[in-house]
Formats: C-alpha cells, structure tokens, sequence
C-alpha cells in the first residue's frame, strides 16, 4: 500500500507486493510476477525456500541478539566457512554493502596512515557505485548521485572502468588502494575485459597497493562461481560483498588476508547488529544451499543460455547498442533511454529494472530454469521491439 510516511527516496512505486514463492511474486491485487531482478540481486535463492525459512524459524527461538561483546557460534560457523571458500583470512560482518564497503575504506585509510602517507588515496573506477553513506557516495563514480551531498570526503581518485594505462599514469605518492567492481552492475553491467583483475593484482603488487574488491552484487554465485573474482588465479586483499549473501536477510561482509587482514584492531570499528545471530544462520544457510543445489553451476548455464537466446533475436536489431553479461548478470544495452521499460515489463507480468539510463538489467534468482529464461527473452524482445 501507498503511504505518505514515508520519506520519498524511492520516488512512486506502483505495485504493494505481499507474498513470493521461489521465482514468482504477487501484487496486493493478486497477479502474479516473475521476477528477473530478485530484489536486485538478493534473492539468489528465490523466495520463502524452504531451507532459508527453517533456519531463520529455528534461530528466532534460539538466539537473536547479544551485541559483539560476545562469541556465537552462527557467527564464527559463517566466518570460518568464507575463508575457506575465498581464501580470505578474517571477516568483519556489517549490516550492508555500503557498510562492507566502508569497512574496507577504513583498512585502506588505515593501512596507509600506518605508513606515514598523509593523505590516504584510493582509486576507484568511473561508472562505479559503492554505496549512498558518505564515504561510499564520494568512491562512487557516478556525479548524479552525489549532487546536494557536497562537501565530500578528500582521498580519492576516479579513473575510467577497465582501462589499465589510465591507473598506470597516476602519479601520487599517496595511492595506498584500488576499490573495483569485477563486473559494474548499477554502471550498465560493464564487463570487462578477461585480464583486468589480473593486470590490477600486479600493479597493486608492484606499487604495495591493497586491491580491494567490490563483490557486493556479483558475489554469492551471480556471476557462475561463488565469487567473480574466481574466474581468474588472483586473491583480492580486501573483499566485500552483501546482496545475496543473506537473501534479504540485512548482512554484509568485509573479508581480508595478507596486511590488511591486521589492520583493523579493537576500537577500530564495530557494528551493533552486524553479525547477530540470526543473519549469520541464515547466511551460512544460503551458502551451503548455493552449493548442495549446484545453482553456481546453474547461474552460469542459464546465464550463457540467455546471452546466446538474447543474441539470436536481438543482434543488429536498429534499438539494441550492446548484449552483455556474465553469469545471472545481464545488461541489453539500448540506443536511447528507456525507464518507460520497468512499467511496461511489469504489465506483461515480468520485473527487472533499468540502469545506466538505457540498459535494461536482468538479475534473475540463481534457481531460474530453461523454461523461465525462455519467458524473460519473449518478453523482454516483444517489449524492444514495441518501443
């Protein structure tokens, strides 16, 4: 339902949804949706799964809250399960990915002054999105969403996406840090090219950065491996990621190794809530699950079956500029732009959303099958070709 009480930074939205079953969503005037965007990226696991909502009901009668100044063992199970899978050595839990994100600053910002560098200065890309707090807002290499937010934060440097001269030019004494998505997703799904984490991991080593990923939506399976950055041979030293990690439940996580995994020390950062009991259950749910239902395996097949399906109607068609993605991470770049698109998706009963201005994005649940594939591409070409 509509209401008046609440700030309106989310502009009109349209549809009050009341009720999700693994890919499907119904409105308060029960029509059915399939849903393409899972909660923007969220939702790998779909809605009310079964084995998510038993953990959840179980761990709301055992333990909920208890505040960091004590052990649990959902938390220190969930740690020691993502350390293992991404080869990180310690984890902080937050709230969100901004929060994640902000964690990592303040390693980067850290681990510099322990140097004796004056001003600490992290490159991050343009076209990029971080967060909305106001560390995240001024990485973020995106101009619209900062303005009315000014003054921002000094100590950053914003170089073009998957350009790796651009970063080799910079001459500053104070870089102590690179802050990259693998794959820009509010950016338009930019994907770039096969070697440039790699390129990134060696200039960071030769010049004694942190490289620092973003992997807040492409982590937790989106792009066909748990993490994107495990397409490649290369170990981040600072790794961020939220999103599906909970499946709606509010958690993010900063994982770290080498230096920077020691650079955060008691009174140095905290979180009330981040990684209370409950979001932790469910996280360590959410992976496991990831893995025993083989939806990695599932999210590249599908996500190569809608490339290729996608290519077939749409390559050289006189609307679409660029077909693009990896994984359950697809952009359908347009000539123009084409918000109009959201409502009209929704009306044929599918939802996604539009980002960059004109691309639209699709970030189906990691458990869409053939048969849902199939259904987003008739729609979402009937919806091109209508425009």
């Amino acid at each position: 339902m509509a209401t008046t009480a609440l700030m309106n930074t989310y502009g009109e939205r349209k549809l009050t949804l009341v009720k999700g079953e693994a890919m499907h969503l119904w409105d308060d005037q029960g029509r059915r949706y399939l849903d393409a965007l899972s909660g923007i990226a969220v939702c790998g696991l779909g809605h009310s799964h079964p084995k998510l909502t038993a953990a959840i009901s179980e761990q709301a009668g055992t333990l909920l809250h208890i505040s960091n100044l004590y052990n649990t063992e959902p938390g220190a199970r969930l740690a020691e399960l993502l350390c293992s899978l991404t080869e990180m050595e310690n984890v902080f839990f937050s709230n969100s990915g901004a929060e994640a994100n902000e964690a990592a600053l303040k390693i980067a910002r850290k681990y510099g002054n322990e140097r004796g560098i004056a001003t600490p200065t992290v490159i991050t890309m343009n076209c990029s999105f971080h967060g909305r707090t106001m560390a995240t807002l001024t990485a973020t290499g995106n101009p619209k969403v900062k303005d009315g937010f000014y003054p921002l934060l000094d100590g950053f440097l914003h170089v073009d996406y998957n350009d790796i001269d651009a970063i080799k030019a910079i001459d500053n004494d104070q870089v102590v840090a690179i802050l990259v998505e693998p794959v820009q997703g509010e950016g338009g799904v930019n994907v770039p090219s096969e070697d440039y984490l790699t390129q990134l991991r060696a200039l960071c080593d030769e010049r004694n950065w942190l490289l620092m990923l973003d992997e807040i939506q492409t982590g937790n399976g989106r792009t066909g491996e748990l993490f994107a950055f495990q397409h490649t041979d290369i170990l981040p030293d600072v790794l961020t990621t939220a999103k599906g990690l909970g499946n709606g439940l509010p958690i993010g996580a900063c994982m770290a190794r080498g230096p920077a995994a020691n650079v955060l020390q008691p009174g140095n950062h905290g979180s009330t809530y981040g990684g209370n009991p409950l979001v932790c259950h469910g996280a360590y749910t959410v992976l496991t699950t990831l893995q025993e239902d083989k939806l990695i395996d599932n999210a590249k097949h599908i996500g190569n079956y809608l490339l290729q399906g996608f290519t077939q109607q749409l390559e050289g068609h006189e609307k679409v500029r660029n077909i693009r993605g990896k994984g359950l991470m697809m952009g359908i770049e347009l000539t123009r732009p084409c918000p109009e698109l959201v409502t009209a998706a929704a009306d044929k009963g599918l939802l996604l959303n539009v980002t960059a201005g004109n691309t639209i994005r699709l970030l189906p649940p990691l458990i869409t099958s053939e048969t849902d594939a199939d259904q987003m591409i008739d729609i979402v070409c009937q919806l091109i070709n209508a425009l």
